[in-house]
């Protein structure tokens, strides 16, 4: 679990770790808020397999004869920070079910 925290970057993953507390957080005390913050994780995550791609594309522009396997090992990582807003999105969905009035 801490190796995927490491390899999806720890300023990226450490962003959508505080975000995550927040939802639980306002689960709990500002439930409206819930369904924005896991929005906010998901464009988060997005945002930073983005960034990291970028990065990514403008190394290997630069330097010649990279095989696929550093290409898609490297894709492989750059998607631990989507899948962790991904989760987070989803868990803001549950506590919405969760919560929701029964009719």
């Amino acid at each position: 679990m801490f190796e995927l925290f490491y390899l999806g970057g720890i300023p990226d993953m450490t962003v959508l770790t505080i975000i995550l507390l927040a939802l639980l957080l306002s689960a709990w005390k500002v439930p409206a808020w819930v369904k924005e913050i896991g929005i906010i994780a998901l464009v988060v995550g997005v945002l930073s397999f983005l960034i990291g791609f970028f990065n990514a594309a403008g190394e290997v522009e630069k330097a010649s004869g990279i095989s696929q396997h550093v290409v898609w090992g490297g894709f492989r990582v750059a998607i631990i920070s989507t899948m962790y807003g991904l989760f987070i999105y989803l868990l803001s969905l549950i506590i919405r079910i969760i919560q929701k009035p029964r009719i």
